[in-house]
């Protein structure tokens, strides 16, 4: 019972790092305007994100332009763009698979194979959270870098956006949500001890019965007793 609980508190722990991942993965908040030096008062505020740049007005005005060319952006935004979509389908892939081998299924049920089902899910989810956490490291690296670089112009320096936090915690929740899985087909089930069954042809030992005894209905006369050397002032 508690390795089913902790199987579907892994599973859940994953999903919500597999919802996050994909907010992360459309947000365009991956960048976002650093307010320094003279931008510290600034009527306008860039974000740029992996699939579109947005522009944010103080009238209130939003607006977003997508990415018109791939092959014109830089080789650490696609390699970042295919990383994340990549996590997204192994933790579908993951999430499948985990359904299948968890105790709480009847898929495959008293099988020894359901038992490797959800060592492949939780490594599944493991790979999927390693995915998400590289390139939101990567890129999390070269903002801080560049905020830092004396040589860049105030206007070209970002700061971390929203959406990398969110990839932090995603991916990070999805790692642990596959090592609970890993944990719980790891672990011994000394809960389910087999059952076996008494034959029916085993024969119990007889039971031995007291013997009967037996009460006679002859009252002795005082001829019997003083017969067998008895006299009567014995009785008296």
């Amino acid at each position: 019972m508690a390795s089913m609980a902790l199987q579907l508190m892994g599973f859940f722990i994953s999903l919500i790092g597999f919802i996050g991942t994909i907010i992360a993965t459309v947000l365009p908040h991956w960048w976002r305007t650093a307010h320094v030096g003279t931008n510290i008062i600034t009527a306008v505020a860039y974000m740029k994100g992996l699939w579109m740049e947005c522009v944010w007005h103080t009238t209130g005005i939003y607006q977003c332009q997508v990415h018109q060319s791939q092959l014109a952006l830089p080789r650490d935004l696609q390699i970042a763009r295919g990383m994340m979509v990549t996590s997204c389908v192994f933790s579908i892939l993951a999430c499948v698979v985990s359904v299948f081998g968890m105790n709480c299924t009847q898929c495959a049920k008293g099988s020894s194979a359901k038992r490797m089902i959800v060592i492949l899910g939780g490594v599944t989810f493991l790979f999927a959270g390693l995915t998400c956490l590289i390139p939101v490291a990567w890129s999390t690296n070269d903002v801080v870098q560049d905020f830092y670089n004396p040589a860049l112009p105030y206007g070209m320096k970002f700061e971390i956006g929203q959406a990398l936090y969110v990839g932090f915690i995603s991916g990070g929740l999805t790692v642990i949500g596959g090592i609970i899985l890993l944990f719980t087909a790891c672990q011994k089930n000394v809960d389910q001890v087999p059952y076996i069954q008494p034959s029916r042809n085993m024969r119990r030992p007889p039971m031995t019965r007291p013997a009967p005894i037996h009460k006679s209905s002859h009252t002795p006369t005082w001829s019997s007793a003083s017969r067998y050397g008895y006299q009567i002032n014995d009785f008296v």
